[in-house]
């Protein structure tokens, strides 16, 4: 059993930025992604990023391209998502998870375990 835990959700002004974290324990394999999601009230889950533990590769939702950049630091099993010039419209509960997500990174279903969440808020 994997757990993720997400850390760095706050209120912030328009325009602001965030750092969230995700600790991963233990640590899934190497080819395994690590992917943030978001889900405002009422509305679908919705991918972020993703990057997997090796490779170089990072993957990125329209709505938040130019802005967030996630990264990785393997000694720390840690996944970050950096998030700037945020918008009252990025407000959502932050979710981790990780899956192989061979057939689809930005697919919800393709993803195994998840955190509990982390509310970013983002004052207009």
């Amino acid at each position: 059993q994997v757990q993720l835990v997400e850390s760095g959700g706050r209120l912030v002004q328009n325009g602001g930025s965030l750092r969230l974290s995700c600790a991963a324990s233990p640590r899934t394999s190497s080819n395994y992604a690590m992917g943030w999601f978001r889900q405002a009230p009422g509305k679908e889950r919705e991918f972020v990023a993703a990057i997997r533990w090796i490779g170089t590769n990072t993957y990125y939702g329209d709505s938040v391209k130019g802005r967030f950049t996630i990264s990785r630091h393997n000694a720390n099993n840690t996944v970050y998502l950096q998030m700037n010039s945020l918008k009252p419209e990025d407000t959502a509960v932050y979710y981790c998870a990780t899956g192989r997500a061979i057939m689809g990174i930005a697919t919800v279903a393709n993803y195994d375990y998840w955190g509990q969440g982390t509310q970013v808020t983002v004052s207009s």
